[in-house]
């Protein structure tokens, strides 16, 4: 992790935090100038390792440098100003962390962070542009309001997102890598008049743990999201719809090549007639819908590809569950109880049966949407070899 001299250290601050809970060995690299925003000792205190800050104070035995170029998987500069940016695509190496990128056979990730006036300007866009032909992932930077006071582009990206990027880094040469999976989440809307709608309660965190989870596999991955509370991920396409009808449109349209499509998105079975063109009011006593059925997406689309389903039940789970299976031609489907504790709708957890079409029957343990996303693939994987 190479720091260099912005206010959005604390940012950096952040991702190396999430990164050791998620399980990785961070180096931290800072500059000079960095130093003067945030302390080397605060980011020893979240890496627990020594961070380095000086070419000329290498350990004993091998060089400094050298050693954490050779140990490195992934070099991520965040933030990267314009000038160590410059530096990187000019082959400058006069401190620590840019003698380390030289010597470095890893992946190379940069964060640029700075204020809007710097980040347009020729030369820095030109820099930008021949760190991307040198085959680095340059991330960002968001849209939003700078330490200038100046609302333009230049803001250092979130961590959640950076870490994002990072696993799709790690993940690229996964076990589905060149495979196209298209994933559906959340819970469809469908309006009744301006302002109320039918939908249902699901989150969408299983459809968005899939997405991610086939990404760090190395997929090239659609997520066909209907609206929900949560962050969107990074590093892959995101189609965004409301009714059931939008994401039958956007469904068919991404399934040119797929390989897989995993549908768990939670889609509202009925819409009504004909929406209400204004508000209305409460002055009733009662109020009649007529409704009509919602294109049925898994059971009606056809191609070469693994089609997974979802059924989320509250009785006779695994007969309503073969009931789909079979009705809708699956290769197989993931049921759950969503009236169990653990497994309720918006929970972090849940509790899963995988049924296959040649009639097995895998019952898993109560366990979070990560790791149940990782069997679903596993199982896809199978397929597909």
């Amino acid at each position: 992790m190479g720091v260099s001299g912005s206010i959005a250290c604390y940012k950096a601050l952040d991702l190396t935090s999430k990164l050791v809970q998620n399980g990785a060995i961070v180096d931290v690299i800072m500059t000079e100038s960095a130093s003067k925003f945030i302390t080397p000792l605060s980011f020893q205190s979240i890496s627990r390792r020594p961070v380095s800050t000086n070419l000329w104070a290498s350990g004993e035995g091998d060089i400094g440098h050298i050693a954490i170029a050779n140990s490195t998987d992934l070099a991520i500069i965040a933030p990267a100003t314009a000038n160590i940016i410059a530096k990187i695509a000019h082959g400058l190496a006069d401190d620590l962390l840019t003698t380390t990128l030289l010597a470095t056979k890893a992946k190379v990730i940069v964060a640029p962070a700075m204020d809007g006036n710097m980040y347009y300007h020729q030369s820095v866009q030109e820099n930008i542009s021949k760190l991307v032909r040198m085959g680095i992932i340059v991330v960002g930077p968001n849209e939003g309001r700078l330490a200038s006071g100046l609302v333009s582009k230049g803001r250092l990206v979130e961590p959640y997102e950076i870490l994002g990027y990072i696993r799709a880094a790690l993940g690229s040469e996964g076990d589905l890598k060149g495979k196209k999976i298209v994933v559906t989440a959340g819970g469809t809307q469908e309006p009744i008049d301006p302002v109320r709608i039918i939908s249902n309660h699901s989150s969408g965190k299983m459809g968005y743990a899939l997405a991610e989870a086939a990404r760090d596999r190395g997929a090239e991955v659609t997520l066909v999201t209907a609206t929900t509370a949560l962050s969107i991920p990074v590093s892959m396409e995101i189609i965004s719809v409301k009714t059931a009808r939008d994401m039958q449109i956007a469904v068919e349209k991404s399934l040119d090549n797929a390989d897989a499509l995993i549908m768990a998105a939670a889609i509202a079975d009925f819409r009504p007639n004909i929406p209400y063109s204004q508000k209305l009011k409460t002055d009733k006593q009662s109020l009649k819908l007529s409704l009509t059925k919602n294109p049925d997406i898994l059971g009606t689309v056809k191609g070469n590809f693994i089609k997974v389903g979802f059924a989320a039940e509250t009785q006779s789970l695994e007969a309503n569950a073969r009931k789909k299976l079979i009705e809708k031609d699956l290769d197989f489907i993931v049921a759950n109880n969503v009236i169990e504790i653990g497994s309720e709708f918006g929970s972090d957890t849940n509790r899963v049966v995988i049924l296959d079409n040649k009639g097995s029957i895998n019952a898993l343990p109560i366990m979070s949407k990560e790791d149940i996303a990782e069997r679903i693939l596993d199982r896809v994987v199978e397929i597909i070899q």
